[in-house]
Parts: structure tokens; C-alpha cells; sequence
């Protein structure tokens, strides 16, 4: 929590935890990320299943603040290689001196990981990564035939390894948060990349770097209008990006010419370049639900998913939720026989069924049906009171917009100069949605 002015009462942190603990909102689940209690305002975000809070009197922009946090995990994270309950109490002190130098008097000073080595000199207790519990399908770097596990990122970028060596190593993550609504009917309303070219450099001696992306990437919808637009005759389909920005580090001089990106990785994690893309694009999953009266005080849902991806490719932590009419009272759930790692529940609390499943191999079809019943005969139309439906879920080896790292150079310092380069695509959920 920060607290650097003095000036909230010294049991915020206490007041916070109850609030957020016990929250009882409008048909809210989870404390919103800004509330206010007795005049103070308290701002958090959520990482890695931490809080991380700041408080204030003054009336101050969210957005900073939230962003200012998000940073200051980001900070942390590179400095500590875990960013845990556990890694966090071994190193109280460093965080504290990391914070010290991030906010003087409640003014953000820098956020910068290569900044901050220059001011801070603690060194972070490593945590034994293989505490971890495995992360799935998603936590593999692959490259070829070559396999990571995700803990290979999990190191700090300021310590050394045991025995003062450096494995000179650069992991690039393509993320993509897509946004689909499908009418009723099963038809595509709206679609939304929002992407991001992430990396973390081990690299020793600071060495210049190449990021080749598409050839026939295109940038911009007003056709020759934008400096950006470009295609190659080369290659298949036109990837069409609506707008991006890059990180300060980043030099685009030759990228007019062949979409290569030239760069000085700094410390720590970052954003390469963030981009956005409406353009339509095959979504990776189709849902059809369906919602049915059974009786003056029942009725039946049948939600139905299909993965319109390789069979190569499997998504994992899918969770699929769906809001039914305030005067349900019991639901009981069946799914399609032999089927394996799937749980059904009812959240009597805010009248809403959630449908998990451990993974989707792409190809694959899956149906569940929920019979409910009801305190009152229903009067109304059925889909207007249950829905919309809300599917949640991790692809690694996915992306939905096509952009692709083409090759990852590095200057080379010695002919032995040969560090290693792990490249990986991940597809996650931002709103995923089915009218009924």
C-alpha cells in the first residue's frame, strides 16, 4: 500500500482489506478498482493474485494512478523474477527501497528498471521457481523443437545466477485480448484486437536487436493516406493494423521499408508495441445458446461450443458464465457423456451459471444443457431476463490477427555469441460474448 504523504489515517490498510474482503456492491462481485471511505480515496489494481493499493485525500486522476501501480508490479517483478506473497515478505526491504525511489512525498519519480539500478543496491533473495505450481499448455516457450518451461522468465533481470554466470537469453510474447459479440443468431456484431509485442531481455552487454514482423502488414484504414501503408505482394493474407504506437527505445527508420523494428533493449519487461485491429477476423471459438420455457416454472439453456482452431492448438482455463432471471431458485446441469476435467455450478448469489472447462483441443464440440426452475411463473420473454453469455479463456500458440515475428536478431558481439531466443503467442479473452 502507498501511503507517502502521511495525511490517511494509519488503519487504511485494515479499512482496505475488509472493504475489498466483504464488498457489497450493486450486483457487484468485486470491489471496483477506485471507492472511497470516510474521504479517502483508495486506487488498486490486481497482479499475480496481489493488491497493490495506493490512497489519497486530494482529488486525483484514476487512470494515472492505476497505471502508476501496474508499473510499480511491473518494477517489482523484474527485480524479485517472482512476483509472489512469498518472494515479496523475503524481500520487504528492497521493495521498500524500490518504493522509496519510485514516489518521493507522494510524487512519482521513475519507473524505469535501468533507472532504478543506478539507486538501488539490495540484492533480491531469489525464490526457487520450482515452487511454482505448473502453468499448463500456457507457461511453454517453444521454438521449433525446442522447449521453456514459463519460469524461465521468472528470473530476476538485476542478480546473477549461481556461480556469477549469465545465460544470455530474450523471451518475446505476443499477446492479443480479443473482443467478439455473435447476435443470436450465431452472426459476428463486433470484433477487437488489442494487442501487444512484449519483451524481457537477459541479454549481457546491452546489444542492438532486429524485430522483423509481416511483410504485408499494413497500417492504417485510409488506404494510401497513412505514412504506415504498405503492402508486399509477397506472402498470403493482408495483415491490417488500425493504429500503434512503440516503446521510446524503439527506432523505425527502416520500418516504411521492410516492417523491421531496431532497438536497444532496456532492463526489465516491456511493451514493444501495442497495437489495435478491427478488421474482421475468424473468431476462435463459436457459442450458441439457447433458452427454452419447460412449464409455467421451468425452463431449459443449452449453451453449445465449438473451437474453429487446429487441432494442434489447445485452449485452457475456458470458463464460460451466463446470467439467468432473478427468480431462479434451483439448477441442475448436464453435460455430454465421457466428458472429462468439466464442473458446473449455480451462483445462487447473483443468479448466474458458470460452466468450467480444463481445456478445448481445437476441432472439438462441446454441449451442456441446464434445467431451471423458478419461484414464479415466468410472464415475460425468456432472453431478456437470462444473458448474455460470457466465455473466458487462454489459447497459447494463437493469435487471432495474424501478425507474426518473423526473426529476432541480435548484434553480435563474438563468432561464440549465441544467445538463446524464445518466441510465444497468446490469445486471451477481453469480452467474449452471445446474445441469446
Amino acid at each position: 500500500m502507498i501511503t507517502d504523504r502521511g495525511e490517511v489515517p494509519k488503519g487504511s490498510a485494515e479499512i482496505f482489506f475488509r472493504k475489498v474482503k466483504f464488498w457489497k456492491g450493486d450486483e457487484a462481485e468485486e470491489a471496483p478498482p477506485v471507492f472511497n471511505v470516510d474521504g479517502v480515496n483508495y486506487i488498486h489494481v490486481k497482479v499475480a493474485g496481489l493488491l497493490f493499493v495506493a490512497t489519497t485525500r486530494v482529488n486525483i486522476s484514476p487512470s494515472l494512478v492505476l497505471e502508476l501501480l501496474q508499473r510499480i508490479a511491473r518494477v517489482i517483478k523484474d527485480y524479485l523474477g517472482i512476483l509472489n506473497e512469498d518472494s515479496l515478505r523475503k524481500n520487504f526491504v528492497l521493495v521498500y527501497e524500490l518504493l522509496d525511489e519510485v514516489i518521493d512525498f507522494g510524487y512519482p519519480q521513475t519507473t524505469s528498471t535501468e533507472v532504478l539500478k543506478s539507486y538501488v543496491f539490495n540484492e533480491p533473495i531469489v525464490v526457487d521457481s520450482a515452487r511454482i505450481p505448473p502453468l499448463g499448455p500456457a507457461a511453454m516457450f517453444m521454438q521449433g523443437a525446442k522447449r521453456m518451461p514459463g519460469t524461465a522468465v521468472t528470473k530476476s533481470v538485476v542478480a546473477n545466477e549461481p556461480g556469477g554466470r549469465k545465460r544470455d537469453e530474450i523471451f518475446v510474447d505476443i499477446i492479443e485480448k480479443i473482443s467478439v459479440t455473435f447476435s443470436s443468431s450465431g452472426y459476428i456484431l463486433t470484433s477487437e484486437v488489442d494487442g501487444t509485442i512484449q519483451m524481457k531481455s537477459y541479454l549481457s552487454g546491452n546489444p542492438e536487436i532486429r524485430l522483423a514482423l509481416n511483410e504485408d502488414l499494413s497500417i492504417g484504414r485510409s488506404g494510401g493516406n497513412s505514412m504506415y501503408d504498405y503492402k508486399s505482394s509477397a506472402g498470403g493474407g493482408i495483415v491490417i493494423l488500425d493504429d500503434c504506437n512503440f516503446h521510446e527505445s524503439v527506432h523505425l527508420d527502416n520500418f516504411d521499408l521492410d516492417r523491421t523494428l531496431t532497438l536497444v533493449p532496456p532492463d526489465g519487461e516491456f511493451s514493444v508495441m501495442n497495437y489495435r485491429m478491427t478488421q474482421e477476423f475468424k473468431p476462435p471459438f463459436r457459442i450458441n445458446a439457447l433458452v427454452e420455457e419447460a412449464g409455467s416454472h421451468k425452463a431449459e439453456v443449452i449453451i453449445k461450443i465449438r473451437a474453429d482452431f487446429s487441432t494442434s492448438v489447445t485452449a485452457n482455463t475456458v470458463t464460460v458464465q451466463m446470467p439467468v432471471p432473478k427468480y431462479t431458485t434451483r439448477v441442475s446441469f448436464e453435460l455430454e457423456s465421457g466428458a472429462i476435467g468439466q464442473t458446473t455450478d449455480f451462483k445462487e448469489n447473483n443468479k448466474r451459471l458458470e460452466w468450467c472447462l480444463n481445456k478445448i483441443v481445437g476441432g472439438s464440440e462441446h454441449t451442456l444443457r441446464a434445467k431451471l426452475t423458478f419461484s414464479q411463473e415466468s410472464h415475460g420473454n425468456l432472453t431478456k431476463e437470462a444473458g448474455p453469455v460470457n466465455m473466458n479463456f487462454t489459447i497459447p500458440m494463437y493469435n487471432a490477427s495474424r501478425l507474426q515475428v518473423k526473426y529476432l536478431q541480435i548484434a553480435k558481439k563474438s563468432k561464440t555469441y549465441n544467445p538463446y531466443r524464445w518466441v510465444r503467442y497468446v490469445t486471451q479473452a477481453n469480452s467474449y460474448v452471445a446474445r441469446l
